[in-house]
């Protein structure tokens, strides 16, 4: 193939990429958005391959290492449950990483191309931004996995005096990028992109560390950007124009979402970085004064659920993680057909930061079947709670928790929820009184039309469904 040839071909992967991220916008294109970004992919890779950078010689080796990590992938995708999905995007981000990492060394060592001047010190400046983005975000991507997966506990680990440490590291960067730059040889080069290495994998380390439980779907989305802008330095070195126009995709659109998903938690990301709000899951409900539960629940049966449902006109259903968990979707459905078939109004109410990650319930829901035009961002249906018979909240917590708005020193105090409270009955699926993932009581749990219906999602969500169809 041509070079000619495979310009054109980067162009036109470049597009469907563009396509791909238009269409995942939207639950109804994102299937064909999916089938242009793989088209794109396919179509970048082949270029790559058949063009006239890469050696006859070094085919099939480039072939070997497709098919073993192809078939890596498709066995990590046939045993990930979606409660995994999360933990999954974050270890594959550390890849991309490290990715950018090895290519970054092969880059340096390479001697098949001299520069000399001006270009030699771009190049290698390219090759120590790449290797720094590249082992934070690998770093940080694998402690990620290991919160997600509660590998590694979610509360924030502080380090008194880390900010002065985070600054240290920087200007530690900064001096060996100095002495990196200046480097007569590749070995005198070596060392001091070494130790800039082992900084920015601690950095990386700490960095998310720090950073709690509560805000880890913003995390997901930061790590997603840092991908991005690792794959687009790694275009820079090995001189691809695919690869920096894809990793700026990336990295722009995880910035953006990053934003989103703080806006969503009346955050500002200096805040997320800085680290310090959620725990490692569920705890306690805080007491009062005379050290008695912050106030009386009550209960209801599955029987009970469905009656009020049967008589419902509008029903709004808020899932969460603990749907995810209890891996309660499909049931979830079942119900929503039946009521719909009985003309209950069902919709779905979604959350930016619901889950774990980004458009986690979104996901969960569309394997489920639940008809797109019925699933609901917050915005679009807050007002409605008023005029809500029942609201359901499954396996949720600090996304309908009215001391956002009710009270001004809770740590979540100004984040945007769904109002639940507001419909004449609410009615919240959980296991336990447990808090939710920021570690904060939900007043929610002890107001007079609210009920708790305590058990297994799924469990629970059955015995309804039975109930209904009685």
């Amino acid at each position: 193939m041509t070079s000619g040839l495979t310009t054109v071909a980067y162009i036109g992967a470049t597009i469907l990429f563009i396509l791909s991220l238009g269409g995942l916008s939207n639950p109804e294109t994102s299937r064909r958005g999916n089938l242009y970004g793989i088209i794109g992919m396919t179509i970048a890779v082949l270029a790559t391959v058949l063009g006239p950078r890469v050696a006859a010689a070094g085919i099939p080796w480039i072939v070997a290492a497709m098919v073993l990590g192809g078939a890596i992938g498709l066995y990590a995708a046939r045993i990930v449950r979606m409660t995994q999905m999360p933990e999954l995007v974050a270890i594959m981000h550390s890849l991309v990483g490290l990715a950018a990492c090895l290519v970054g060394y092969a880059s340096y060592v390479d001697t098949s191309i001299q520069f000399s001047g001006a270009e030699k010190v771009i190049h290698e400046i390219e090759i120590y931004l790449g290797v720094l983005i590249g082992a934070v975000t690998f770093s940080g991507s694998v402690i990620a996995f290991g919160k997600l997966s509660a590998k590694i506990s979610g509360k924030p680990m502080l380090i008194p005096g880390r900010h002065w440490l985070n600054l240290i590291g920087l200007l530690l960067v900064i001096w060996y990028g100095r002495e990196f730059v200046l480097a007569p040889t590749v070995q005198a080069g070596m060392m001091p992109l070494i130790i800039m290495t082992v900084i920015a994998l601690l950095f990386g380390i700490h960095m998310v560390m720090a950073i709690g439980g509560a805000d880890m779907p913003v995390v997901v989305s930061m790590l997603n950007s840092y991908s991005g802008w690792a794959a687009a330095a790694t275009g820079f070195m090995l001189n691809n124009d695919l690869l920096i126009v894809t990793g700026a995709l990336v990295g722009s659109s995880g910035a953006i979402l990053s934003y989103i998903m703080c806006r969503a938690m009346n955050r500002n990301f200096i805040s997320v970085i800085a680290g310090g709000f959620g725990t490692g899951g569920g705890t306690a409900p805080a007491a009062s004064g005379d050290g008695q539960p912050a106030g009386e629940v009550s209960p209801i049966s599955a029987v009970e659920t469905a009656e009020l449902l049967r008589e419902a006109k509008n029903v709004i259903i808020v899932p969460g993680y603990g749907m995810a968990v209890a891996q309660a979707q499909h049931t979830v459905y079942e119900i929503t057909q039946l009521l719909r078939e009985q003309g209950v109004n069902v919709r779905f109410g979604i959350h930016p930061v619901a889950g774990r990650m980004p458009g986690h319930m979104n996901v969960l829901l569309a394997e489920a079947r639940v008809p797109y035009d019925i699933v609901m961002e917050m915005d679009e249906l807050n007002a409605d709670f008023p005029d809500t018979d029942v609201a359901i909240v499954i396996g949720a917590n600090d996304i309908v928790n009215p001391a956002a708005q009710d009270d001004p020193n809770s740590p979540i105090a100004g984040m945007p929820v769904l109002e639940v409270w507001k419909a004449k009955t609410s009615i919240v699926m959980k296991r336990s009184m447990a808090s939710g993932y920021a570690g904060v009581d939900n007043p929610l749990f002890y107001k007079e039309n609210n009920r708790m219906l305590f058990g297994d999602a799924k469990k629970m969500l059955e015995e309804v469904f039975v109930a209904l169809k009685s």
